[in-house]
Parts: structure tokens; sequence; C-alpha cells
């Protein structure tokens, strides 16, 4: 029982930080929604810090596993980049909400510091993975060339999703990153 409420705790956490990011999170709303007492949250998470690096640190290894699933299923570089984006049209999916990460990033100079590195550490895996299989699709490319382009991808498929998010409009998603597609940022779908 335990470890089913810490994962209550966290699952409504995430929730609430995808749709209001770190200054969103309320060890009182969240109790209620998770039906404990506030108090029971400070049992598992002393502090909002606390429940904040928890929270961003489950979202990047989530994200990490999905991003290894997806390289272990095809290993083909152009199939992975073009699957990309819909890994962040999920969470416009679902209730028009934004990558918790991102969102969080948003209020980074508000975050305390041990949440601040999840956030960061959470940018650096989609970075090394998208450089990753950016290496795979040109063997031999240049290096910084490479981790240019990775970063230019990530900045914009999240972009993209703030755009989107601010119109609550999930088909302006998929016209932005259609139009990285048209511009080769990211593969065609053809």
């Amino acid at each position: 029982m335990t470890m089913d409420r810490r994962e209550a705790i966290l699952a409504a956490a995430r929730a609430t930080a995808q749709a209001h990011g770190y200054g969103g999170l309320n060890f009182r709303d969240l109790a209620a929604e998770v039906g404990i007492k506030s108090a029971s949250i400070h049992y598992y998470f002393p502090s909002k810090a606390d429940l904040g690096a928890a929270v961003a640190r489950r979202y990047w290894e989530d994200s990490e596993a999905r991003l290894e699933r997806l390289w272990g299923e095809s290993q083909d570089p152009a199939a992975c980049l073009g699957q990309y984006p819909s890994l962040f049209r999920k969470a416009l999916e679902n209730e028009n909400r934004m990558c918790l990460s991102g969102f969080m990033a948003a209020e980074y100079d508000d975050l305390p510091e041990q949440v601040q590195a999840e956030v960061r550490t959470f940018g650096d895996i989609q970075v090394t993975w998208l450089a990753k299989v950016l290496s795979a699709a040109e063997p031999g490319a240049d290096a910084v060339a490479v981790k240019q382009r990775a970063r230019a991808i990530f900045a914009a498929v999240g972009g993209a999703q703030v755009i989107a998010r601010s119109r609550a409009d999930i088909a302006m998603y998929d016209d932005i990153i259609a139009g990285y597609r048209v511009s080769g940022l990211l593969p065609r779908n053809d």
C-alpha cells in the first residue's frame, strides 16, 4: 500500500505539473486528489522541492525508456526521427498538457536547485538520444554539427508544443511539425 500511495502522489503531481508547472504543485490539492491527508504527502516527500525533483526525475526516466524502446523496435534512424514528435504530441492529446520538463524549464529561475538538475537531465537525455539517432543516420558526420541539429530538433519540437498549447489546437502542432519536415529538420513521412 505504501508504494501505491507514493505512486498515486507522483501520478497526480505529474498531471498537475504538466498543466500548471512546478508553481502549481500544492500539497493540499494533491492530497485531496489522491484522497489522503496532506501530511501523508510529507511522509513521502518532505518538501515541495523533494516532490518536484521526484516527479521530474520520474518523467525523464519514463521518457528515456520510451526513447530507448523506440530505437530498439526499429533502429531505423529516419523512422525514429519521424516518430519523435509523437512523443510530445501525446501530452497535448492529454487535456492540452505540456512536456513536464518543458513547462518546468520555463520556470527555471524559480525552481529549487534539485529540480533544476532534473530538468537539465531531461534535456540532456533528449539531445543525447537525438544525436545518437542522427549519427546512425549519417555515419561519420561532424559530431558538433550533429549535436547542434539534435538541440535544434529538441527545441523546435518543444516550441511547437508550446505554440499549439497556447491555442489549444493540436492541429497547429501537426502543421508546425509538417513544416519541420518540409524544411528538412525532420525526415518526411513519405
